[in-house]
């Protein structure tokens, strides 16, 4: 997925949720590196804090130092204020990958927030929501719940897809290799912001973009042994509890919520895009 910030940020398996287990803070200083930009973005407060920045010259991204397989990626994200429209934040990883990506506005509209997931190269799975919330004025938290049987994508807690393991009848999930988290703030006005048709105003650059609290707590990818040993039901592994199996109904109603009130696009839906064939996840239950 491209990565990019003007009114792009992304983030790749990052989210927030509250876990029975203590979160594993995680430190930008030992945990990530700047791919990309290093001298357009800063990282301070003992480690926890991170500015991406983007001006006319250049953009900039981080990305984490391990590999994962399975558990819970999270990131505090205060995103771009005013007029961004044309940025795009965004994490993902290639070949498989999980995304958040917030693609930018003109000043008083709302952000869009862009979800899609691929499996061995393929996506085309994009659901979009519009927030609930200024995710400007603070921090938010978004995460990624990943284990064998789906990924949930969490904001504030509060789910807003699943994406469910039907890998036994033909439909891809990401399974078979480990990701490592992005997180890029770039110029995406050729797209991110109406298809396009608005473009970056420059003079309200710099763009910057608050990140904090990467928690990571995930098993570590140690080459094609992790897919069994990550997947193995044990204590160690608590994403395999069968707590994480299936949302409770409470968080199921929390879904349904989000879904009815803000979501606005729907791959599952749009027949006239893929001709009415449609992918075969699209006709079932997913929570």
């Amino acid at each position: 997925m491209a990565r990019a910030f003007q009114a792009l940020l992304a983030v790749v398996l990052i989210s927030a949720i509250s876990f029975q287990s203590c979160l594993v803070n995680a430190n930008f200083y030992t945990d990530t590196y700047f791919n990309w930009g290093a001298k357009h973005s800063h990282i301070f407060g003992n480690g926890e804090d991170l500015n991406l920045v983007l001006d006319s010259v250049s953009g900039s991204g981080v990305q984490s130092h391990k590999a994962y397989l399975f558990g819970s990626i999270e990131l505090l994200i205060k995103l771009v204020p005013g007029n961004s429209a044309g940025t795009l934040s965004s994490t993902g990883d290639y070949h498989d990958e999980i995304d958040f990506e917030f693609l930018g506005n003109s000043t008083g509209e709302p952000y869009t927030m862009h979800t899609n997931i691929f499996t061995q190269g393929k996506g085309n799975r994009e659901q979009q929501f519009k927030l609930w919330f200024d995710p400007t004025a603070d921090f938010h938290n978004y995460t990624i719940n990943w284990n064998p049987n789906a990924v949930v994508w969490y904001v504030d807690s509060i789910p807003i897809r699943v994406y469910r393991n039907y890998k036994s009848q033909g439909i891809g999930f990401p399974d078979q290799q480990g990701m490592q988290v992005y997180s890029s703030l770039w110029n995406a006005d050729n797209w991110a912001t109406r298809g396009g048709l608005v473009k970056i105003d420059w003079s309200c650059a710099p763009f910057r973009a608050g990140l904090r609290k990467f928690n990571a707590r995930a098993c570590k990818w140690n080459g094609p042994v992790s897919i069994y040993q990550c997947a193995y039901p044990n204590k160690a592994n608590w994403w395999t509890s069968p707590l994480y199996k299936q949302l409770s109904w409470d968080q199921q109603g929390k879904l349904k919520w989000v879904r009815d009130n803000y979501m606005i696009y729907n791959y599952c839906t749009d027949y006239e895009r893929f001709n009415w064939q449609m992918a075969p996840e699209c006709s079932k239950p997913q929570y």
